[in-house]
């Protein structure tokens, strides 16, 4: 049976794409924090699955489940840990910041080097990196935030070509959806001002297009018009256009 690893399996995009990856017959490793959840969702799975409750800001025990994770021979490894964090740059809390870089950054960086290389030897394998179409954008008032899904974009983009150039069979893909609907805007205290897709939806399409092979997935039409028209506009008047739209957001 091929097994995958799922980070942020607790609620969201990360559970429903933990449901996808069940219903396809693939055993499952379920990581994040709040153990209840993965319990729960353990439960109402129908393959072997194993919780892995794992605060994955705090490095020293992100580079204990890369080890683990290291010994496991993978076929699917899905990042999708994150937060966001709203207010001016000037002004939100730097202990806040931080975290939220070693979870959308380090924690992925290194989950993504821990199986990598097996993989690689292998001479298969998927990782599937959940960015957001905030990495394609300027994004003032979540800087932090847009900052670090460019990064996972970036990431995902080189390795791939590095992989693609050496002929391995291993394909790396990044989910990049516009708004869903999910815990995110409370816990980055935000309120979005279009409505989220359906977290359901966007999982089996992002499993569906990784397990295909496609490198930069965009779920819903609004996104991929983002992803077009953002070239035709100069940096700076992005920015400005991105400020607007961000302060309608309204931290709550």
């Amino acid at each position: 049976m091929k097994k995958a690893a799922v980070t942020g399996a607790s609620s969201g995009i990360g559970r429903d794409i933990a449901r996808e990856l069940a219903g396809r017959g693939y055993a499952l490793i379920l990581i994040a924090r709040r153990e209840e959840r993965l319990r729960a969702l353990a439960e109402e799975l129908p393959v072997p699955v194993e919780v892995l409750p794992a605060d994955l800001s705090r490095r020293e025990t992100c580079l204990e489940v890369a080890g683990r994770l290291r010994k496991e021979g993978l076929d699917v490894l899905v990042n999708d840990a994150g937060r966001g964090l709203f207010g001016a740059f000037d002004e939100t809390d730097l202990e806040g910041e931080l975290a939220l870089l070693d979870l959308n950054i380090t924690a992925l960086h290194i989950l993504m080097k821990a199986v990598l290389p097996g993989m690689k030897a292998r001479g298969s394998g998927h990782i599937l990196n959940v960015a957001s179409s905030a990495a394609f954008l300027p994004g003032p008032l979540l800087s932090s935030y847009y900052a670090s899904k460019a990064y996972v974009l970036r990431l995902s983009m080189a390795v791939a070509e590095e992989l693609r150039r050496s002929g391995s069979g291993v394909k790396i893909s990044v989910l990049c959806p516009g708004p869903v609907d999910t815990e995110f805007d409370q816990v980055a205290r935000v309120r979005f001002s279009r409505p989220g897709l359906d977290s359901r939806r966007v999982a089996a399409y992002g499993v569906e297009k990784m397990l295909a092979g496609k490198r930069i997935v965009i779920p819903g039409l609004s996104s991929r018009l983002v992803h077009v028209g953002r070239r035709l506009v100069p940096g700076q008047l992005l920015a400005r256009c991105c400020w607007h739209v961000q302060r309608r957001k309204q931290g709550i």
